[in-house]
């Protein structure tokens, strides 16, 4: 079966809480490729690629309830998997 990917957009307490940790932590487990990275609005991007289920497990991972972190609002969507990412990654805003 070939690889798919989504895109998910976090808000909430989601900086300065080790929460891109706790989703590299996550995706390392699932064995998940691509990256997680702060956003200037306050918000976390993610770009998560591998099997489906895998990708469901790791979404609802890192969106519910947390000791550190709280998880307001997400939007995921469907993205192509390029196989850009080797691993999973924590990234810098280019900004």
């Amino acid at each position: 079966m070939e690889n798919s990917g989504r895109r998910i957009i976090v808000t909430g307490m989601v900086q300065g809480v080790g929460y891109r940790y706790y989703c590299s932590r996550a995706a390392h487990a699932l064995g998940l490729r691509g990256y997680v990275m702060n956003m200037p609005d306050g918000g976390v991007e993610l770009e998560i690629f591998g099997d489906g289920a895998s990708m469901d497990k790791f979404t609802e991972e890192i969106t519910g309830p947390g000791v550190f972190f709280n998880v307001e609002a997400v939007k995921s969507s469907a993205i192509p998997d390029e196989n850009k990412y080797g691993d999973f990654y924590i990234l810098h805003y280019p900004g």
